[in-house]
């Protein structure tokens, strides 16, 4: 039987002739929905501690968290090579100078052979992607814009400071220079249930997005929407819910893209809901398994835009 959808570790297996591995980093960057530029507070579901590991701190150089998280990884596989992910808030919301020099001090690090780079859809002026053009030639590039929703309701309550037309101009302003770009997207956000989020799959999908990775709603704690949450709780996935959104999600999924993930795995201690206690594999394997069953893959609905 053919494969229920476009895996990335697949994908990730035939771009390099060795196992690669990615290694985050929190280089010091901040948000514009954070520091006053197009808001305060940042999004409301937002801390970036949940996803950081004990070697990505922004207090040591890039390089020393670089060469910590080889040693985390390298006792697997010695053979390893590794992708600098800058991961922690905007990863592109900096002067040119300042982000070239931090993107090329990960790239001197001894087995880094490419760079991952988070950030929003409002952060991407046209000389940073300029010189993002030439470095896709140098090196291997994924860009990963944070779209969050399609819904501009939705991105207006969650602070996020962007529309998701803006989203669509970066986008295609990205791929159309030949960088291989991903977004992110979350299911189940306040006001958008089943539904809306299987309508937004086709404007999703209507992106010319190379990779995507899809994550559950969690409320983290210390975050503004556990505060909202706790004030007037709302409706979470269980795990069967999210696994039948996540299979219809993906029927309207072009084939082509390649998808990365599918839930969020945060420290237990900083989840206040939903508690699945599932690894990201084990989620995974039990999506799948129900595909299979229910006769369903990615882009079985998908009118191919």
């Amino acid at each position: 039987m053919k494969e229920v959808y476009n895996s990335y570790s697949q994908w990730i297996r035939k771009q390099f002739p060795y196992r690669v591995q990615k290694i985050s980093i929190d280089a010091g960057f901040t948000c514009p929905n954070r520091d006053g530029k197009v808001g305060r507070g940042g999004c409301i579901f937002c801390d970036n501690n949940t996803f950081n590991p004990a070697y990505c701190d922004r207090k040591k150089t890039i390089t020393q968290q670089l060469e910590e998280g080889k040693q985390f990884f390298s006792r697997k596989y010695p053979d390893m090579k590794y992708l600098a992910y800058f991961q922690a808030y905007s990863n592109t919301y900096d002067t040119l100078n300042v982000l070239k020099r931090k993107y090329e001090e990960a790239l001197a690090v001894e087995d880094v052979v490419g760079l991952v780079i988070g950030t929003r859809p409002d952060c991407m002026p046209d000389d940073v992607l300029d010189y993002l053009e030439v470095l896709n030639k140098q090196t291997f590039l994924i860009v990963e814009y944070g779209i969050e929703s399609a819904n501009d309701e939705t991105l207006q309550r969650i602070n996020r400071g962007h529309s998701f037309e803006t989203a669509r101009q970066s986008v295609e302003r990205t791929t159309g220079r030949g960088i291989l770009t991903g977004a992110h997207v979350i299911l189940g956000l306040p006001g958008e249930d089943a539904t809306e989020s299987i309508r937004q799959a086709a404007l999703i999908s209507s992106l010319k997005l190379n990779l995507l990775k899809i994550h559950q709603l969690q409320i983290i704690r210390g975050t503004y929407l556990a505060e909202i949450y706790e004030k007037k709780p709302f409706h979470l996935y269980s795990v069967d819910e999210y696994i039948k959104l996540t299979a219809s999600y993906l029927q309207y999924l072009r084939k082509e893209i390649i998808v990365e993930r599918f839930v969020s795995q945060s420290p237990p201690e900083m989840v206040i809901a939903p508690h699945w206690g599932m690894k990201n594999y084990e989620f995974t394997n039990l999506l799948v398994n129900y595909m299979k069953k229910e006769g369903v893959w990615q882009g079985k609905l998908s009118m191919n835009l």
